[in-house]
């Protein structure tokens, strides 16, 4: 199992041995290491904890500061399930892991699009235009139904949009950029830039 924590850059185009053009989304992996190794006789599941990229040590409290020991000042830390695991704590992940038409799976958290309506969230059509009503475009229209005296559990209303963990499967390696230490990804991927994207191959 291959697994790499990186930063999202920004989206691109490369071109392929026949001159299409292919929608690329670069992600730069810097600075992974093996910060912790999870076994099920201690914490009762098999993993593997990685640390990622820098950042000042004085936002670093002392609990974390004592479990990175001098790895490193890691900015972000995640977990990768692993089915008995062969890395050891202070081991580096390259990227060099991966090559190019690598199939993998994109996790990271999308763009926050704060309070928004029915039709942005939903895609509703809004209300009729005749008939005199001028105020409707945008409203969600009836909430109840018939004899019901309660909204229904479910129902799609307006509200919080955005800022969801989100896994897309199947996306490609089109490129890997060795001495910059960035892969390009084929197709997009979620969040904004310089979002944490957890890739596995």
């Amino acid at each position: 199992m291959k697994f790499i924590l990186g930063r999202k850059l920004n989206m691109s185009q490369i071109y392929d041995a026949t001159g299409a053009a292919i929608p690329v989304t670069l992600v730069v992996a810097r600075g992974n290491v093996v910060t912790q190794v999870r076994t099920k006789a201690v914490d009762g599941y098999e993993a593997v904890q990685v640390g990622e990229g820098t950042r000042n040590p004085n936002r670093i409290n002392k609990a974390q500061k004592g479990h990175f020991k001098d790895l490193g000042n890691f900015s972000s830390v995640n977990e990768f399930r692993v089915e008995a695991p062969t890395m050891k704590e202070g081991d580096k992940i390259e990227l060099s892991q991966f090559a190019v038409g690598d199939v993998i799976t994109v996790s990271a958290i999308s763009k926050g699009k704060g309070f928004q309506g029915v039709v942005k969230r939903h895609g509703f059509g809004g209300g009729p235009r005749s008939h005199g009503q001028k105020h409707s475009e945008r409203e969600p229209g009836s909430i109840g139904g018939g004899l019901r005296t309660r909204v229904p559990v479910g129902m799609r209303m307006a509200g919080r949009m955005g800022s969801d963990r989100i896994t897309v499967k199947n996306l490609k390696v089109a490129h890997i950029d060795a001495d910059e230490n960035i892969m390009y990804v084929a197709g997009a991927i979620p969040g904004k830039r310089g979002t944490l994207v957890e890739i596995v191959g």
